[in-house]
């Protein structure tokens, strides 16, 4: 299915992160329960890896159940838990055709057992591909990535392998699930919100940051490329001037 616009092939952000918001909204608007929307929303989930895929994006970062998610009600946490198993499980085949490798990032002991078989299987089963990483975020927030990370690098000063006054910023990427992969360039948040709700604080740092109305279950390929479109019409300058990133490097 061709674009009805065209994207700058050179300009195809390395890493994309999505917040993948208004499931629920979505579905009570219809008159359908909550755990419909999420259903829905696992076939843009599919749309979306696919396409980025295609296009050439390296990196796809999905936040699918925050730490904070665990306090819904029972029965949509099990819901939520029987989907993500669903579409492990129907997606693995697909991933290894297309060479795409599936990543974790967040507290995976959380997760039932059951879940936690099937999703290390299918990291196991494609940890060779190189077309595309997609990072799930299961049970993830980022203040607990970035305290793990803390912790972690106090012991590395008590070890004294490391003095604190040596500590720096790649000390700490190098601490969180997303070590060695880029930040993301462009942070997408559907649904209408807009706000980070504790989703890559850390790795965000400098991310575009593209808010739309359209909830989840409808965010498909062609509102993606829109949002991409979007990010390539953007000057990312990094704390310089728009006159110094047009004169390039010195």
């Amino acid at each position: 299915m061709s674009a009805p616009f065209a994207l700058d092939p050179d300009r195809i952000p390395n890493h994309v992160a999505v917040v993948m918001d208004g499931n629920g909204r979505w579905a009570k608007k219809r008159k359908k329960p909550r755990l419909y929307g999420h259903k829905i929303g696992a076939d843009s989930v599919r749309d979306i890896v696919e396409t980025s895929a295609e296009i050439g994006i390296k990196y796809l970062t999905l936040y699918a159940f925050s730490s904070e998610n665990w306090n819904r009600p029972e029965h949509e946490v099990s819901g939520l838990m029987n989907i993500l198993k669903s579409y492990l499980v129907s997606e693995l085949g697909k991933m290894e055709k297309n060479n795409i490798r599936l990543h974790c990032i967040g507290d995976r002991s959380k997760l039932p057992n059951s879940v936690q078989d099937v999703l290390q299987e299918s990291i196991e089963k494609t940890a060779a591909n190189d077309s595309l990483t997609l990072n799930l975020a299961l049970s993830y927030g980022s203040r607990d990535e970035i305290c793990t990370a803390v912790r972690s690098i106090a012991e590395q000063c008590r070890a004294g392998t490391l003095k604190p006054q040596e500590i720096t910023q790649s000390h700490i990427s190098a601490a969180l699930y997303t070590a060695g992969q880029p930040d993301p360039d462009l942070l997408i948040r559907t649904g209408g919100e807009a706000r980070l709700s504790n989703f890559l604080l850390w790795q965000a740092s400098y991310s575009e940051i593209y808010f739309t109305n359209v909830m989840w279950p409808e965010f498909r390929r062609e509102v993606f490329l829109k949002a991409l479109l979007d990010y390539q019409q953007r000057e990312r300058r990094f704390g310089k001037t728009g006159e110094q990133i047009q004169r390039g490097p010195t």
